[in-house]
């Protein structure tokens, strides 16, 4: 039964949601759009796709970017000035993983602010926020990242939202989410959408990930702010034409496919009940929220990259985003089935590796 998974060549692909391929019925949609030249505002299925995500969530209009990156980028553009100053949390995904973007594109700096679990402390927040000084940047912007990604997948409470959004009110500071899943934040909590994007400024969300759409992400916001999002996209590269080939999957995405993210949540959680029972690999249950499964591997003596390694050659992808940490993800592709052969299989191989190291 060991080897079934290798010989079938059946993988089970837990790297991120991002590998997720579109369903059967994207395909026709994209096959069937009726397309026009986005960049003239002429494509109707674009702009369909436009309204229909604005209006999920809370805003006035919306633009369609061809990534979360890009995404992230144009609002951090579009709400600062050069030499400004812009806050987040330390492991935030702008910062760790969008290639410095900020300072190269924007010519903002970032100040960082440690979060448990994401999450900020307000007060730490409200004394980051830099007061009239000739010697100061002035901050403009504070992100926030809602699931946050490098934690785990865990949610913002909406409270600490509030209260972030309610500080940067006051000094006249905006605020901006990247919630590239912000989706399974709401269906974690249980609560509709707009009651996590009513305290920002504008919102970034991927219709590629749990959503399943093949690319393509939305910023919304208001009106005229989209108005300079949409300029700042152009200068960016991002104008895209007959797009509407693309905005058709991302229609059914958030038309079909938001209510299905519990069932990964579920996934992800059986996944992590599975592997807390194997000797030296290390799970934060606190962490398992939503769709992602971040597994410690210090107690088997193995860094991550050994272990993933490891498991590829038995047909189970994954990612090491720490030294000693692997990263593991469920999604629409990943079943029940998938979630406890991939158990047992990390299961095995963590014992071979610490009957290697013992020997």
């Amino acid at each position: 039964m060991g080897q079934v998974l290798e010989k079938s060549g059946r993988i089970i692909d837990l790297r991120s949601d991002t590998v997720t391929k579109p369903t059967p019925e994207m395909r026709e949609a994209m096959f069937r759009a009726e397309v026009g030249d986005d960049v003239y505002g002429e494509d109707p299925t674009v702009n369909r796709l436009e309204e229909l995500g604005a209006s999920m969530v809370g805003f006035e209009a919306a633009v369609f970017v061809p990534s979360g990156t890009m995404g992230n980028q144009v609002c951090i553009m579009s709400h600062t000035q050069r030499g400004d100053e812009i806050i987040m949390e330390s492991m935030a995904h702008i910062c760790t993983y969008e290639v410095g973007a900020p300072a190269v594109l924007s010519g903002v700096q970032i100040r960082t602010i440690k979060g448990t679990y994401g999450v900020m402390d307000p007060a730490e927040v409200e004394e980051a926020i830099r007061k009239p000084n000739i010697h100061f940047p002035r901050t403009s912007l504070i992100c926030l990242e809602n699931t946050h990604n490098r934690s785990g997948g865990c949610v913002i409470p909406i409270e600490n939202m509030k209260a972030i959004y309610e500080i940067a009110s006051r000094y006249g500071v905006k605020v901006h989410l990247d919630g590239a899943r912000v989706f399974n934040a709401a269906v974690a909590l249980g609560v509709d959408v707009k009651e996590i994007t009513r305290y920002c400024d504008s919102v970034q969300f991927c219709l590629s990930k749990g959503l399943s759409a093949p690319v393509g992400s939305l910023v919304a916001g208001s009106k005229e702010f989209i108005e300079r999002a949409r300029k700042a996209r152009k200068l960016l590269g991002g104008g895209m034409r007959q797009a509407g080939i693309i905005a058709a999957a991302g229609i059914v995405a958030l038309t079909k496919m938001v209510g299905r993210l519990k069932e990964d949540h579920e996934n992800a959680r059986i996944l992590a009940e599975r592997l807390c029972q194997v000797p030296g690999l290390y799970i934060d249950m606190k962490t398992v929220q939503t769709n992602m499964v971040v597994v410690g591997t210090r107690g088997l003596g193995v860094d991550g990259p050994d272990f993933v390694a490891a498991l590829k050659k038995r047909g189970v992808l994954c990612n090491a985003d720490l030294p000693h940490r692997v990263r593991l993800v469920t999604h629409r592709e990943i079943s029940r089935d998938d979630v406890e052969e991939a158990a047992r299989i990390i299961g095995e191989v963590a014992a071979q590796l610490r009957e290697e190291r013992s020997s």
